[in-house]
């Protein structure tokens, strides 16, 4: 099955694995598993743990094409994580980075969608706001939606929760389980073109 096919190609860092997730899952399966065309939908995951957007944007292209199909309706879902701050980007590298993505997706007609990094450590968190907002603008200027996921959970108590019940970098079951909420109403249906029943 190729003509109707919704391919969607997730790329990014362990959080578009479920890591830590003990259903294993993530937020990519559990968006996935909510995605009003099970009939239609094929999701693929390329993750490299720990992962800097420049490392990021220099493989997915390639990866990414090996996976497309000319009869299908190909998707790029670019999951964002923390590593640019270990990494020692500046936030400017970081933003030209997604952009330069973000700008080859466009030319090749293939669908962008972005997912923010959400909250780690405590002591990062200033930075990771930043990292965050600078991600949004970019996708913004480029009329690509951005699922801002460390806002709304920076302070929420069940998000918290489970980062401290783990390590304190990957969440667990409830963490992803916000994470693919806030995709999922965050015009992820509109997105793909399919009815919003989740």
């Amino acid at each position: 099955m190729h003509v109707g096919e919704l391919r969607l190609v997730v790329v990014g860092d362990e959080l578009v694995a479920g890591a830590g997730d003990p259903k294993a899952l993530g937020w990519v399966g559990r968006v996935a598993a909510r995605t009003s065309a099970p009939d239609r939908l094929v999701t693929i995951t390329l993750a490299v743990p720990g992962e800097t957007t420049t490392a990021l944007g220099g493989r997915w292209e390639d990866e990414v094409s090996r996976r497309l199909h000319p009869e299908a309706d190909n998707r790029l879902v670019v999951g964002l994580g923390r590593a640019d701050l270990g990494g020692g980007l500046s936030l400017a590298r970081s933003r030209l980075n997604l952009a330069n993505v973000l700008d080859v997706a466009e030319q090749r007609k293939i669908p962008a969608f972005v997912v923010g990094p959400p909250p780690g450590r405590a002591a990062d968190a200033d930075r990771l706001a930043e990292l965050s907002a600078a991600f949004g603008d970019v996708a913004t200027r480029r009329r690509v939606p951005y699922v801002d996921t460390f806002t709304p959970l920076a302070a929420h108590e069940q998000w918290l929760g489970d980062m401290a019940a783990g390590d304190g970098e990957l969440p667990g079951q409830a963490g992803y389980g916000l994470m693919a909420w806030l995709v999922l109403h965050t015009g992820w249906h509109g997105w793909l073109g399919l009815p919003d029943d989740a």
